[in-house]
């Protein structure tokens, strides 16, 4: 009996107890047991032992699962806190601190301008150096290519133009197209704008810009048959024709002049004696001109475009010179086709300061002795200086008893003169007067030949 009795508990744990977790961590564990056995008390307690195990270990894990989630919504929490902190945004500089700080700077510029006699008022609005020291930079680069700080004053936006990114730049393409650098002070004292040549280009580079903008005026003039040194010389002389837009201004003025008969073959002479006329308002100008001369000394249109190809500033001339140089050569004795003849061979006639042609005149006739005709055959003898070469050309004529024409007596240098009065038979075959524009002249240095100046009576102010 006894042994039946104990051979049927064999393992009792294992068959009478069975711990069974829910679905739901957070239920109460459940106890399954067989009522039918009869159990021991030892395993009742082993029993006993068993089920504070797992409930023990049922309790922690349950304590641990909401201790993790509790952990995991405080880090969560903290994390959003971290990204979205708008404490963050004041770890930098605020727009206003921003720009108190640019104030601040300019201010320190303003000053250090004003303390060298620069003044900066115009200067508003362009950005310029943030510190003193690049602007010192920029001063003392202006200072080397010989501008003052009275020439500085004058276009004070010159210091907006950084050394490097613009006025080096800008310097060394006008070397490549022949201006030269002992010319560059007084290039610049003309136009300082050209330095500005790039300012308004941000991303493109300065040398493909000034190809962009200066290479095609240049090639332009070329193809009229202008050289490339002698369209450097009309920049160093007028350099602000590089402003001259090329399709706004230029193109359609060339146009015109063929339109009012300057011929093809003469418009490179006409830009080189008077490159503005490339630049002003000859839409408006040349019909009134036209217009007024043909009134005053009946010059026709044919006529015109002679004047202008010989003295194309004639187009800017003011109505009232041109009245008082007309009225004064009447009084002379000339008739209106004798001023229209001798307006048609030297134009300058209407330009030149009347107080000297009148002295040229009365020398003309009480000393030389000389028919009014004569100045109509060579009006040019109005544009030669009295004292530096009418008179002693004249005074050595009439000792060795030559007569000639005006033409050969003043059409030639002073070299050439001496040489015709050495001669021990003088060739008295006469000289044909050629008052064309020599493009030659425009590359040597100028020299004055005369003592005989042009009134200021241009249109253009």
């Amino acid at each position: 009996m006894k042994t039946a009795s104990y051979s049927s508990l064999a393992k009792p744990s294992f068959l009478l107890v069975h711990y069974e977790l829910p679905a739901f961590a957070f239920h109460r564990p459940q106890l399954i047991s067989v009522a039918s056995l009869c159990v021991s008390s030892y395993c009742k307690k082993r029993c006993g032992l068993v089920m504070k195990l797992h409930s023990s270990v049922a309790g922690r894990r349950r304590s641990s699962t909401g201790a993790d989630l509790s952990l995991s919504r405080e880090s969560k929490y903290n994390r959003e806190q971290t990204e979205v902190n708008p404490a963050s945004f004041y770890t930098h500089p605020s727009l206003l601190q921003m720009k108190n700080e640019r104030l601040a700077n300019r201010a320190r510029v303003y000053e250090f301008l004003r303390g060298i006699g620069i003044v900066p008022d115009e200067l508003d609005g362009l950005e310029l150096p943030v510190t003193v020291e690049v602007m010192r930079e920029r001063v003392d680069f202006l200072h080397k290519l010989g501008l003052t700080i009275e020439d500085i004053n004058n276009y004070p936006l010159v210091l907006g133009c950084s050394v490097k990114k613009n006025m080096v730049p800008v310097l060394d393409y006008l070397g490549k197209l022949g201006v030269r650098k002992s010319t560059f002070t007084e290039f610049l004292s003309r136009y300082p704008q050209v330095l500005h040549a790039s300012v308004v280009v941000d991303l493109a580079p300065v040398v493909k810009y000034l190809q962009a903008h200066f290479k095609p005026f240049v090639d332009y003039l070329g193809s009229l048959g202008i050289p490339c040194l002698a369209v450097a010389r009309l920049i160093e002389k007028r350099p602000h024709i590089l402003g001259f837009g090329l399709d706004e201004n230029v193109k359609p003025n060339v146009n015109l002049l063929l339109e009012y008969n300057v011929r093809q073959t003469s418009l490179a002479a006409v830009i080189a004696q008077y490159p503005e006329i490339i630049g002003i308002d000859l839409e408006t100008k040349l019909p009134s001109q036209r217009d007024f001369l043909s009134s005053i000394i009946e010059l026709g249109p044919e006529d015109f475009g002679r004047v202008i190809e010989k003295m194309p500033q004639i187009v800017s001339l003011s109505d009232k010179a041109i009245v008082r140089h007309v009225d004064f050569l009447k009084e002379c004795g000339f008739s209106i086709e004798q001023v229209k003849m001798m307006v048609l061979k030297c134009p300058q006639l209407l330009a030149l300061n009347i107080d000297i042609m009148k002295l040229s005149f009365d020398y003309f006739k009480s000393s030389m002795g000389r028919p009014l005709d004569d100045l109509v055959t060579f009006p040019a003898y109005f544009t030669y200086g009295l004292e530096s070469t009418i008179k002693p050309r004249h005074k050595m004529i009439v000792r060795k008893g030559v007569k000639c024409s005006l033409a050969w007596l003043l059409n030639c240098s002073d070299e050439k003169f001496e040489d015709r009065m050495s001669y021990d038979s003088i060739d008295m075959e006469e000289i044909e007067v050629d008052s064309s524009f020599d493009m030659n002249s425009l590359m040597k240095p100028s020299r004055e030949d005369s003592d005989s100046e042009y009134e200021d009576d241009s249109d253009d102010e």
